[in-house]
């Protein structure tokens, strides 16, 4: 069975992983940008409970 030998598809995997990691993905990770912690202060709104007309 030839698709268990693994060396030409380990060398394939290897090398695509290897793209990936150390060309796109550094430029894909320029692009997005991340959530800086904002110092609003956080207002918990006031909630008031349900008056159910049936109970």
């Amino acid at each position: 069975m030839p698709q268990l030998n693994p060396a030409p598809w380990f060398f394939i995997m290897l090398t695509s992983w290897l793209i990936f990691s150390l060309i796109i993905q550094p430029k894909l990770l320029h692009f997005t940008t991340t959530n800086h912690p904002s110092n609003k202060i956080t207002m918990t709104p006031k909630t008031t409970s349900w008056t159910w007309p049936w109970t």
